[in-house]
């Protein structure tokens, strides 16, 4: 989760949510609930982070911010959230550990949160679980304790398979690690494997990312997401550059970073993945990431952990953000939230040209205004968009829209 959280207006003390949010939830009749959870926890910080994370160094003996009882914090969590939410019929239809690397807490604390938001709200049958985990955060036994308990879904932070590409970017892993991982996860039954790959680190060549994106393919992955390197003000990267530590003296090309884009959607098409988000390519409908899909569809999700975000019926909050902050608030039987606010149409309206623009299954064409309507004739002449949003279906990106998303959905908003 970023670091840097809106303001907000503030959250009652008891996480109560207001009437037009239970409205919606009761009006939706068998609504569907999706969970994230915040491991904070890492052993190295990555220069280019900005989410909100801690290694054990920066936490010290704070109380309430140990990894040993973080588990317990979480389900109190879960608990709360029931309360919060009643006795509707809620089943949860995703988990998903994010981090921070969750995998540095046992395997037993990750599936006991499975198992309390089980007992809370209940999972779905084909409930897709996933957790994020480094490389060297697993072995054989860790993944099977996961996979046994509950756990059906992995995606492993590779980011490159080049040592001086991990090492600008201070990741710690062996590249070998990574096809070790792999093979260790599938043998422990996991049915959904995802890489993590970021492009465009200063002193990657294009021959540095082939090979990255060969050592991934070589995995067979069912999932990859390959993310566009972004130098965060505040991070020891942004640091680096600017005093010209770096290889090249500078910071990611735009022209470098569209090239491996098109590189990369032309590789994993050809291994037989295909993208449903701008940033993301699954083997099938199945492989995508449901999760990430509640996010982009403006589905209900509650996240727990320090600085979380959760949106529950048009009501998105947010909270605290340090995790001695979080405990003590748990711990005291109050809300963690540090704020929250209400969307108002016109909000969600503009959130979801934000986001359905950038899926492949594109963005309803009755969810823009006049303006936006005006602006697909030019986007299309312009082979940023599909022709088919002319005839009143859907806004779909063209390969070179995706290079350019930001730019057309400013378009559409204008």
């Amino acid at each position: 989760m970023p670091s840097a959280l809106p303001e907000g207006t503030s959250a009652p003390a008891d996480g109560s949510l207001p009437a037009v949010a239970v409205a919606e939830i009761d009006g939706a009749g068998r609504a569907e609930l999706g969970f994230y959870v915040h491991v904070p926890f890492c052993r190295v910080r990555c220069g280019y982070c900005d989410f909100n994370t801690y290694t054990a160094d920066e936490l010290g003996d704070l109380p309430g911010a140990s990894r040993a009882t973080y588990a317990d914090a979480v389900v109190a969590e879960v608990r709360q959230a029931r309360r919060v939410l009643g006795e509707r019929d809620l089943p949860v239809q995703t988990v998903f550990f994010g981090g921070g690397t969750p995998t540095l807490l046992p395997a037993e604390d990750l599936t006991r949160v499975v198992a309390a938001i089980r007992d809370e709200f209940g999972l779905v049958a084909d409930a897709e679980v996933t957790t994020e985990a480094n490389p060297d955060s697993v072995d054989p036994a860790s993944l099977e304790r996961l996979r046994a308990g509950g756990i059906n879904r992995i995606s492993l932070g590779m980011q490159s398979a080049v040592p001086h590409v991990l090492e600008v970017l201070d990741r710690t892993h062996d590249p070998a690690r990574v096809p070790q991982a792999v093979r260790w996860a599938r043998e422990a039954g996991f049915e959904q494997l995802s890489l993590d790959l970021i492009y465009g680190t200063p002193g990657e060549s294009a021959a540095d990312w082939q090979v990255s994106l060969d050592a991934a393919l070589a995995c067979e992955p069912d999932h990859l997401s390959a993310y566009a390197l972004i130098v965060e003000e505040g991070t020891a990267l942004a640091r680096r550059i600017r005093r010209g530590e770096l290889p090249g003296g500078q910071g990611p090309d735009d022209d470098d970073q569209a090239d491996k884009y098109l590189a990369t959607d032309a590789a994993l098409e050809a291994a037989g993945l295909r993208w449903y988000e701008v940033s993301n390519w699954a083997r099938d409908d199945a492989s995508a990431c449901r999760h990430n899909l509640q996010y982009w569809t403006g589905a209900h999700w509650w996240g727990a952990g320090p600085g979380a975000h959760s949106h529950v019926g048009g009501v998105r909050w947010w909270n605290v953000r340090h995790p001695a902050a979080y405990a003590a608030r748990i711990g005291a039987g109050a809300s963690p939230a540090q704020a929250r606010e209400v969307l108002d149409q016109e909000t969600r309206r503009v959130e979801r040209v934000l986001l359905e623009t950038r899926l492949r299954a594109g963005l309803p064409v009755a969810v823009l205004d006049d303006a936006g309507r005006a602006a697909l004739g030019p986007l299309v002449e312009r082979g940023l968009v599909e022709s088919d949003a002319l005839v009143g279906d859907r806004v779909v990106l063209t390969l070179t829209g995706r290079l350019l998303a930001d730019a057309v959905v400013r378009d559409l908003l204008s």
